[in-house]
């Protein structure tokens, strides 16, 4: 009984929602988080506006919870700044585009019982009928498999992340050089992990989502995820092999992707060497059987479609890692040379 109460102290939690021209989302974000199994007297929720200039801040005023605002700065720098003005001792983030599901507060908390641990990541669900958001959210389950059977992970994603407030602190919180809502969760999930504190996944603890509807945007999110992945793998190259979070499938196939890249460039002066590239993405299909099969019989059009998504998904992933490398190493001649 001691410990349920000091998991529903007043004091306890602290949600922070990063917003940034969020009006066509956070209405429905906000509406969740007053409708939730625990009694609103137990937890405060602060939304940080990143320099909207829609009506997000007339939205976030409608409910009787802590607004802040700040210049445009990015939503590392929102969270980080969400943080610092929170009273709980254990923090919760989600984004603007999400809706946490009735139980979201008490499943996140549940795992801090323990004391080991410092950290826990939630889960995504779609209500979406559109394809690309179906195949989007196989992907997420295909992870959330690999990550139940693991008792301690090194990824937790900020749209349902929960940190006990003290070592967030303590390890600098999000790092601030990521300008963009992409990968700085990877950074400080590896930082956590090095240091070797103890994270956890609950698939109990989850909110509503729209992944992307259509292809096109689908695979735009994957290049950048490519680009900026690239920038923690430099920091923590061993994590480039693996992770708790990344099926080894997935790095196999997006290097295969990025041989076959190099043999195509090359193959302008030897062209031979173009039958090595298309035999590396015949590679590629035939490795996506597992995920397809497996797709298959949740929803068939799924699995049918997975091989040539895949095949696409490692393409413009390489492609964005790519770039990554070559961003960073132009950066860093320019700039510390």
């Amino acid at each position: 009984m001691k410990k349920q109460n000091q998991l529903t102290d007043i004091k306890g939690f602290s949600i922070i929602i990063p917003a940034y021209n969020a009006e066509k989302t956070l209405l429905s974000c906000l509406e969740s988080l007053e409708d939730q199994s625990l009694s609103k007297k137990n937890y405060e929720v602060i939304v940080v506006d990143d320099g909207s200039t829609d009506s997000t801040a007339a939205i976030a005023k409608k409910f009787n919870n802590k607004y802040i605002y700040q210049t445009n700065q990015g939503p590392a720098s929102a969270r980080n700044k969400g943080v610092k003005s929170s009273a709980g001792n254990i923090i919760l983030f989600t984004d603007s585009d999400c809706v946490p599901d009735h139980n979201w507060i008490r499943e996140m908390v549940k795992p801090f019982s323990n004391p080991e641990v410092i950290g826990v990541k939630g889960a995504y669900k779609t209500k979406q009928n559109k394809l690309a958001a179906k195949f989007a959210q196989a992907e997420f389950e295909d992870r959330y498999d690999l990550l139940q059977k693991k008792s301690t992970i090194d990824m937790i994603d900020t749209y349902s992340a929960a940190y006990r407030k003290d070592v967030f602190l303590n390890m600098g919180g999000f790092d601030q050089s990521f300008p963009v809502a992409n990968n700085e969760d990877t950074d400080l999930s590896y930082r956590l992990a090095a240091s070797g504190y103890k994270l956890v996944f609950n698939p109990n603890a989850f909110v509503y989502h729209n992944h992307p509807d259509t292809l096109t945007k689908y695979l735009k999110i994957k290049f950048w995820r490519g680009y900026w992945r690239m920038a923690v793998y430099i920091r923590y190259p061993d994590k480039a092999l693996k992770d708790s979070y990344t099926p080894a499938v997935i790095k196999i196939q997006a290097i295969t992707m990025a041989l076959s890249l190099l043999l195509l460039s090359l193959a302008l002066i030897i062209p031979c060497l173009i039958y090595f590239a298309i035999f590396f993405w015949g590679t590629i299909i035939v490795s996506t059987i597992p995920f397809a099969l497996k797709s298959f019989k949740k929803k068939r059009i799924v699995g049918l479609i997975s091989p040539g998504v895949i095949l696409l998904r490692s393409l413009v992933f390489a492609t964005g890692s790519v770039y990554g490398i070559i961003m960073e190493k132009y950066i860093r001649v320019k700039y510390l040379t």
